[in-house]
């Protein structure tokens, strides 16, 4: 569903509203219903009045009745009165006992009074020969309802003021929470903390907020790799250029010195090269990692180009033997030439650098459905299972001993640094490829060389 969270919080606003107008008629109600009784002791001073006047009536006369009557109604300024009731029916007609029963000339002190009449009701007692009545219209004072102004206010404006308030909080709450989460988290990252993350599997929803929350997760990822990655390439790089730094040292005495000055220059034109390699082929690396740009400007033959490419390894090459295995045309589109190349170039060049003499290395593609599949296949030492993943990060070697001596004996290329397989992965995924390791073995079992297995799209 879109937007999720527009839709959650117009259905949190539509049932707090008729929640909110359900709660005011039905407390209205109420309220007004509670306070629409005479009080009990009201009622009670009412039931009093009548059976003191039925005792007068009976004991003193009616006389004395008229008496009490008068001051009854100075003392609650009043009407009342004592009347009896015969009802004779005629032409046939019959009562009912039902009818009879509940006959009164007034209201009784149970029943309900309605606040909004003018005038107060008059209430009956009646006496025990149920035939004489006590009347007296409801005191002013007796009279239900006198704080229903105040009832009103309290319903009709605390009351929505005070939930409202509450669905405010409810949705604030539901808003806030991640975005809570996303301030802590962004206050940590600020401080330099790269493993703050907002974790949107707690949030336990799906909306707007939490795809900012995830949004920002992967940001923070993406941001400490690359942060992480810079520091480690800038302290892999440090280290790296102690070494060619020192031999400059080394040879810039020997000249001071003269002590064989014509290899000593040789040697710090070496160095110097290495150094410029090193720098230029970290720089691409940091680049790749940080634009993670897309090439796709080029349309080329990769059959073409693979020819080139071993055509010149095997000219730097000449002890070992290279054999290619390609279609006649591998037209592929939206790629770089140049990132490809250079990936291609130095995986074919690692794979004869790391083959003894008279051994081979084998390239071969082929075309598949989605593109084409590259496979460079040398006869070296091969690497350990666990560290295959490891080969494509930068400034890794196996065998640092190994790349030492490559440096040493090997004035054409720098790559014993580690850094050609890690630009080859990286350039490869700027293409849109992949590119994986696996060792190949002999019939016997035995560890036969590297397989580097290189798939693009065409």
């Amino acid at each position: 569903m879109r937007n999720p969270l527009f839709w959650r919080l117009c259905a949190i606003i539509a049932v707090g509203t008729v929640l909110l107008f359900l709660a005011i008629s039905w407390l209205t109600n109420h309220t007004e219903t509670s306070m629409s009784f005479i009080a009990k002791e009201h009622q009670q001073q009412l039931l009093e009045y009548g059976k003191h006047a039925e005792q007068i009536l009976q004991q003193q006369g009616e006389v004395a009745l008229a008496q009490w009557l008068k001051e009854l109604q100075q003392k609650e300024n009043t009407w009342a009165a004592v009347v009896t009731s015969k009802i004779t029916p005629f032409a046939d007609s019959k009562l009912s006992n039902t009818f009879v029963d509940r006959f009164q000339l007034g209201r009784s002190v149970e029943w309900k009074v309605h606040l909004y009449f003018q005038e107060n009701p008059t209430i009956e007692v009646p006496f025990s020969d149920s035939s004489t009545h006590f009347l007296i219209r409801l005191p002013q004072r007796m009279r239900p309802g006198a704080l229903l102004t105040y009832a009103k206010v309290l319903l009709q404006i605390a009351l929505p003021l005070i939930l409202l308030c509450i669905l405010s909080f409810v949705l604030y709450q539901h808003v806030m929470a991640p975005l809570r989460r996303l301030e802590n988290a962004t206050k940590a990252f600020s401080e330099g903390n790269l493993d703050a993350r907002i974790n949107i599997s707690e949030l336990h929803r799906n909306d707007e907020l939490t795809r900012l929350a995830g949004t920002f997760d992967q940001m923070a990822e993406r941001i400490s790799q690359l942060i992480n990655n810079q520091r480690q390439l800038l302290a892999d790089l440090s280290h790296e250029l102690r070494t060619p730094l020192t031999r400059i040292d080394m040879a810039v005495d020997f000249v001071e010195q003269q002590i064989n000055p014509q290899q000593a220059i040789e040697r710090l034109r070496y160095e110097a090269s290495t150094m410029r390699n090193l720098v230029e082929d970290t720089l691409t690396l940091a680049w790749l990692n940080t634009e993670s740009p897309r090439l796709d400007s080029d349309d080329f033959d990769l059959v073409e180009l693979i020819q080139v490419i071993c055509d010149d390894a095997r000219f730097e090459y000449p002890n070992r033997k290279l054999i290619t295995q390609l279609p006649d045309k591998g037209l592929i589109t939206k790629s770089s030439q140049l990132a490809l190349g250079q990936a291609i170039e130095n995986i074919i060049r690692n794979g004869l650098r790391h083959t003894p003499e008279e051994s081979e290395v084998e390239v071969s593609l082929t075309q598949t459905l989605s593109g084409f599949k590259l496979m460079i296949k040398d006869q070296g030492p091969g690497v350990p299972e666990e560290m295959l993943s490891d080969i494509f990060k930068p400034f890794f070697r196996v065998d640092k001993a190994r790349a030492t001596n490559s440096i040493l004996n090997d004035t054409n290329t720098n790559r014993g640094f580690g850094l050609g397989l890690a630009l080859a992965y990286r350039q490869i995924a700027a293409v849109g490829g992949c590119i994986t390791a696996v060792n190949h073995y002999s019939e016997s079992g035995r560890l036969s060389g590297l397989q580097i297995i290189i798939t693009l799209p065409n």
